[in-house]
């Protein structure tokens, strides 16, 4: 199946150097699926909560993955439960589709539960980005890629972050890269995403029941 353009961006944000890749909250399977699909040496989990959704997915898996079964293992749990400590070599936890306060959630989790674990984090929350983009700052952890996109009419950034300190940039609490242009079309993506977070943050200020101020100046301050 053709990805979503969310979806492979996500996907062409992947390297081939992890030994497990966790897809979370992975619904139907697809990106998993085009990850397993690329034949690399890296064991894919799928994971998500709903007992059903696991199910169908375990069933349609068994019938086109059978001959290459010990490459992918699903999980019916919490994303904050991943039995990482059971799987050896570099790790990368995938987690898209859900708010920025819920992958905050899911992050704190497994850092209280992994504290010493070198992991990689590859993010794109549907909304809070600011929020997340602080508690990646707050746990120190450095920036390794970013990108900007949208789709149907919807702005996604992907961030891909490590819990090891290394000579990567830190993470930035609005983003760096994803104002950078390569072409017209995204110079084009990148004006419409920031009038659309100032706007927003403009409309909760002038409700008055946050302090917002200091956002809207880390907006402001991005030069295109």
């Amino acid at each position: 199946m053709k990805l979503s353009k969310r979806l492979h961006q996500i996907e062409q944000m992947v390297a081939s150097d992890y030994a497990h890749i966790w897809d979370c909250c992975c619904d139907h399977g697809f990106l998993g699926t085009a990850l397993l699909s690329r034949q690399s040496t890296s064991q894919i989990h799928f994971v998500d909560i709903v007992p059903e959704l696991m199910t169908e997915l375990d069933g349609k898996l068994q019938r086109l993955y059978s001959d290459s079964a010990t490459s992918w293992k699903t999980h019916c749990l919490d994303v904050a439960k991943l039995p990482l400590e059971q799987y050896a070599g570099k790790q990368l936890i995938i987690i898209a589709g859900v708010g920025g306060d819920l992958i905050v959630q899911f992050i704190e989790a497994i850092h209280q539960k992994h504290p010493n674990l070198n992991i990689d984090f590859l993010l794109c929350p549907v909304h809070h980005q600011f929020t997340l983009r602080q508690k990646l700052i707050d746990l120190d952890y450095s920036l390794k890629d970013e990108s900007l996109i949208e789709e149907k009419q919807h702005f996604y950034e992907v961030i891909l972050v490590s819990t090891e300190a290394n000579d990567s940039e830190p993470v930035s609490p609005v983003g760096h890269k994803i104002w950078r242009s390569t072409s017209i079309e995204q110079s084009h993506v990148i004006e419409k995403y920031l009038n659309k977070k100032l706007n927003h943050y403009y409309r909760i200020q002038q409700g008055k029941n946050a302090n917002v101020e200091h956002i809207i100046e880390a907006y402001r301050a991005i030069t295109l």
